[in-house]
């Protein structure tokens, strides 16, 4: 396997600071799920915390555990996939905010913090029509009521209200913002009073600043990944960050062979529509298979010179390509094997 993913960390730095001017004054949370969408976390957090980042979204405890390890005690880290008392346990020895969606897993954080003597920072879901993990609007009193209780009891503090939204339409997105303003109203009338409220990810917290509330959950954006059908990156102002680059092995008879293919993670259906940057110009990936793929003959191209797959050097980024066969930008990057070498520039 010779292929390589190039992580321009200057690019990335670069996106950084586009998202913190486009969502301002809203508070943006850098999401590094998936290691950093294949990214790699280390270097990702680590230039993020140079960048002045405060607020990082981990999905898991144990991603959230390395962040951590990795940015030290300045940054908030919020985790919301938490299965049960180790994970609270876990979340909490390493000093993160706690997403709850369940009133299951808000007495698991109750009963843990009471174990440790902490007081555990809570951000609480409404569920706003997309059905992942939140509090049914039916049981959002209760939840509510006994959140409260538990404030009171100085096990918890309820830090934050947020919620995911399906940004597959305005009007989704329009419903989804009415169900959550209900919420709060419903929570600071039965006594809470959350620091942070947040309800966007990357492409509502571009395009409608009334979604943007204190804080956006940025993930795709600060990687460069811009939503399929949506604005172009010089409409955003971003720059794709990862590269994958794959050396020519042979320039045969009828056309070139480049190291790279399916087990470096490239889709299948990645053959016939996607044009890499070559020394002749962009040329078509006509065929893929487990470990090389191939290109028109052209002049120019020789033995040992790179190619760049998507990403840069004016291959197609993982958007275009994602446009063609159906899917998600992130879901191209996120198919790159993790074997697959990461090289950091910038």
């Amino acid at each position: 396997m010779t292929a390589e993913f190039i992580v321009d960390l200057a690019a990335f730095a670069a996106n950084v600071r586009a998202v913190r001017e486009r969502v301002a004054p809203a508070e943006p949370m850098l999401v590094v799920k998936d290691d950093a969408y294949r990214h790699g976390l280390a270097a990702i957090v680590q230039r993020a915390i140079v960048e002045g980042v405060s607020w990082i979204g981990a999905l898991d405890v144990v991603t959230g555990m390395a962040v951590r390890e990795l940015a030290g005690a300045q940054p908030r880290v919020f985790t919301w996939m938490l299965a049960g008392p180790d994970d609270v346990a876990d979340a909490l020895s390493a000093d993160l905010d706690l997403g709850v969606g369940s009133s299951a897993l808000l007495e698991d954080v109750a009963t843990v913090a009471a174990q440790r003597g902490t007081i555990a920072r809570v951000h609480l879901k409404i569920d706003t029509g997309l059905h992942r993990n939140g509090v049914r609007p039916e049981d959002w009193p209760a939840v509510v009521a006994r959140a409260v209780e538990l404030e009171q009891d100085g096990l918890l503090r309820i830090v934050g209200i947020w919620s995911h939204i399906s940004e597959a339409s305005d009007s989704d997105d329009d419903d989804a913002r009415v169900a959550f303003d209900a919420a709060v109203t419903a929570a600071r009338a039965a006594g809470l009073a959350p620091d942070l409220l947040h309800l966007a990810a990357s492409a509502a917290a571009f395009a409608r600043p009334e979604f943007r509330y204190d804080m956006v959950r940025i993930g795709a954006f600060h990687y460069g990944i811009r939503s399929t059908d949506g604005p172009s990156d010089a409409e955003l102002g971003l720059t794709p960050v990862g590269a994958l680059h794959a050396p020519v092995r042979r320039v045969g008879p009828v056309d070139v062979i480049v190291d790279a293919g399916f087990t470096d993670g490239l889709l299948s259906t990645a053959a016939g529509n996607l044009h890499a940057a070559t020394a002749a110009g962009r040329q078509p990936v006509t065929a893929i298979g487990a470990d090389t793929l191939r290109l028109p003959l052209a002049e120019g191209i020789e033995p040992g010179q790179t190619v760049t797959l998507f990403g840069a050097d004016g291959a197609d980024s993982a958007t275009d390509l994602a446009e063609r066969i159906g899917t998600i930008g992130e879901e191209v990057v996120l198919r790159l094997a993790p074997d697959v070498p990461r090289r950091y520039i910038g």
